[in-house]
């Protein structure tokens, strides 16, 4: 069963085409990866699921229905949720007002319920700040969960991030260069991380990286992209021996005299 499926989706700024007759399936459970050089088009693919741009032509399907024409707190209210990449945290916030912030739009009560302090407003807040604080527990951010985010080591703003788009309760979960600016051991508790998150809230997860060790190692399928186009997809055999792949990263000699493998 498919979670997501984009159909021949495509998308201009002027006379340059960031992403053109893109079409895939994003099977519910998955892990997938989406690679390419930089300026493949993958963020621009990711803005257009999450409603932050709109497609010029095709259709983007979520559990079937379609996010054409929905504004980004639609999308996520549906289910999506994404980190970016480049962070993009509440900097003077504290840890836990990041993730509060996060919950805002699950939350039922009213501005007047807010205002009037209502015994209903305040049963809900406690409820969210026990979610909130599970969350924290759960990517050990415990020890931060007062600090300011910009006081974060790097790694730590990376966990956090993610910590926010699981408080919104998504079904499909964005990556936007996860491991980017990690250090290999960061970068191995990265993976096991995806793969723990997948399992524990039954997520399907779509991710951009340039790291290839991470992503030959979780993702069970890989689209790849060059030039606004997928130019291949499969699993992470088939993508690693593509001679297509080969020569969008190194180059036709590479491909020619065999020196990749």
């Amino acid at each position: 069963m498919n979670v997501l499926e984009v159909r021949c989706v495509g998308k201009q700024f002027g006379g340059l085409v960031a992403v053109d007759q893109i079409d895939f399936d994003v099977e519910k459970g998955s892990i997938t990866a989406v690679i390419g050089p930089n300026g493949a088009g993958k963020t621009t693919l990711f803005n257009l699921v999450t409603g932050v741009y709109q497609p010029d032509r095709g259709d983007i399907l979520f559990d079937g229905r379609s996010l054409v024409g929905l504004r980004p707190d639609r999308v996520a209210a549906l289910g999506i949720a994404r980190t970016f990449q480049n962070i993009r945290l509440f900097a003077d916030l504290s840890v836990v007002d990041n993730v509060r912030v996060a919950m805002h739009g699950r939350l039922k009560s009213g501005i007047f319920d807010i205002l009037l302090n209502r015994r209903k407003t305040r049963i809900e807040e406690r409820r969210a700040l026990g979610e909130v604080c599970g969350l924290l527990a759960y990517l050990d951010l415990e020890p931060w969960i007062n600090e300011p985010a910009k006081n974060l080591p790097y790694g730590v703003q990376r966990r956090l991030e993610i910590a926010r788009a699981l408080a919104t309760r998504p079904k499909l979960l964005l990556l936007d260069e996860p491991a980017a600016g990690m250090s290999p051991r960061e970068t191995w508790e990265l993976s096991e991380l995806i793969r723990r998150l997948r399992d524990d809230f039954e997520l399907t997860v779509l991710l951009i990286e340039h790291d290839m060790k991470l992503v030959m190692d979780i993702s069970e399928r890989i689209v790849v992209l060059d030039y606004g186009r997928i130019i291949a997809g499969g699993t992470p055999e088939e993508i690693r021996s593509d001679p297509r792949v080969i020569e969008a990263y190194l180059g036709r000699s590479a491909v020619a005299d065999g020196t990749y493998s």
